[in-house]
């Protein structure tokens, strides 16, 4: 391989950008959505650690792949793709994490595992760590596009998102530029190119590929460093208009948050809901049943009888039923004795699904829906066009944040260690990683 990338816009390589973006380059907004960031993906990490999800991976990477990394709130240990691998997993069991509109996924997820792994390996600070960070979501956000820009087919977050890992790593484990050409292309390469609309038609445990995404990454990161080598990266290498911006245009600010714990498509259509239950003073013995048109593939979230957490995360009529009946959602919603709730299932299953042209024009970049309740006095209600809580343009406060990540962090991990990893995210770029990874990398 050559010694340097393709030249971009302002003379910025990806290969400079992985290596050479520091603290004092993030403006405040940046580092600020840096530590928002990473506080959501620890509470929901922290969260879906009751899933049988998690259980299983956990299992696996500490049974069958022995070796000295720490699982993410676990007192075992695993080989590093495989503890990256149970990490990532783990954020992915409860759809709440951070994500990106033109991604049509999740950066944060597969990026951080390998952030946490190569950092404690490294020892490297808190800034340290939250710059890189920072750079895996530039990088991750133009992987992203790059792919789905270029690529015919739909593929999940671990895709792109192994490239985005092998990034962070090589950055921090210092290789050279091309030791990280390698690293990207052998993630690139090997990456999970499993297809997204697969596990919307049928939901299980293989969900966005993050797991297999992260491990893919600190895998060939482990391999280049060796010596091992691999095909250019075409996400990195031959789409240069998805380049442009690196250290001006931050994408980490264009993140949207999840305040429910359900894939985002099915977020406008529960918004909907709940604003018509909240303006009426309804209640679900009101409602005859629900009707709702979006787009496309959040019509193809059509689960409305689900026996697992994975189905009823991927669908739409079951979580709208729940907000109707219950007038929100939490995880355990979503799991166990709630998915046998007859009134649930008595809306889930009679809600209509229309797709409409208008929230397919919008999507991915708006994803809207627009709800109309048939009351059982033969009134019918109908509500805007609504867009999901928490995007980007309109993003949570900080507050909202904190009240969320406690919400799942606390039932697990108690109140006094919620806080403790709250209070050092707070102050991460004054500490050592340590601080932060010593409340991480062990069991509730």
């Amino acid at each position: 391989m050559r010694a340097h990338g393709l030249r971009y816009a302002a003379g910025m390589t990806p290969f400079d950008f992985i290596h050479g973006l520091q603290w004092d380059d993030l403006p405040a907004p940046v580092r600020a959505q840096a530590k928002r960031c990473l506080l959501d993906l620890i509470g929901v990490a922290a969260g879906g650690l009751a899933t049988d999800m998690s259980r299983i991976i956990r299992d696996h990477a500490a049974e069958d792949f022995p070796g000295s990394t720490p699982i993410l709130f676990d007192n075992r240990t695993s080989a590093p793709a495989t503890a990256a691998m149970a990490m990532a997993t783990s954020i992915d069991s409860l759809d709440g994490h951070d994500g990106y509109n033109p991604a049509k996924g999740h950066i944060g997820c597969p990026l951080l595992p390998a952030l946490l792994i190569f950092g404690q390996q490294a020892r490297i600070s808190g800034e340290g760590f939250l710059t890189a960070l920072v750079m895996g979501y530039e990088f991750g956000a133009r992987t992203a596009e790059a792919q789905h820009g270029t690529c015919p087919d739909y593929h999940t977050s671990g895709s792109w998102g192994a490239v985005t890992a092998a990034a962070a790593g090589a950055r921090l484990l210092g290789l050279d530029v091309g030791q990280t050409r390698h690293a990207l292309g052998i993630a690139e390469y090997h990456g999970p190119r499993s297809q997204m609309m697969r596990c919307i038609d049928w939901p299980t445990m293989v969900k966005d590929g993050a797991g297999w995404g992260a491990m893919s990454g600190v895998s060939a990161v482990q391999l280049a460093r060796r010596g091992f080598t691999g095909a250019p990266a075409i996400t990195v290498e031959q789409a240069p208009e998805y380049w442009t911006g690196l250290g001006t245009d931050w994408r980490i600010l264009q993140q949207y948050f999840k305040p429910d714990p359900v894939c985002r498509w099915a977020q406008a259509p529960i918004e909907g809901v709940l604003a018509l239950r909240r303006a009426h003073g309804l209640c679900a013995a009101d409602v005859d049943h629900i009707e709702v048109d979006s787009f496309h593939e959040a019509t193809r979230l059509a689960t409305s009888r689900p026996e697992t957490t994975e189905e009823a995360q991927y669908s739409t009529t079951f979580p709208c039923a729940v907000a109707m009946v219950r007038g929100g959602l939490a995880p355990a919603d979503l799991d166990r004795a709630a998915l046998r709730d007859p009134e649930i299932l008595r809306l889930s299953e009679g809600l209509i699904m229309a797709e409409e042209a208008k929230a397919n024009a919008a999507f991915p970049g708006t994803r809207l829906a627009r709800v109309r309740l048939v009351l059982r006095d033969g009134r019918v209600l109908e509500s805007d066009w609504m867009r999901p809580r928490w995007d980007a343009e309109d993003p949570p406060s900080d507050a909202e944040l904190v009240n969320k990540f406690h919400a799942l962090a606390d039932p697990v991990l108690g109140r006094d260690r919620a806080e403790a990893i709250a209070s050092v995210i707070d102050r991460l770029e004054e500490a050592p990683l340590t601080a932060l990874t010593e409340h991480l990398f062990r069991a509730p």
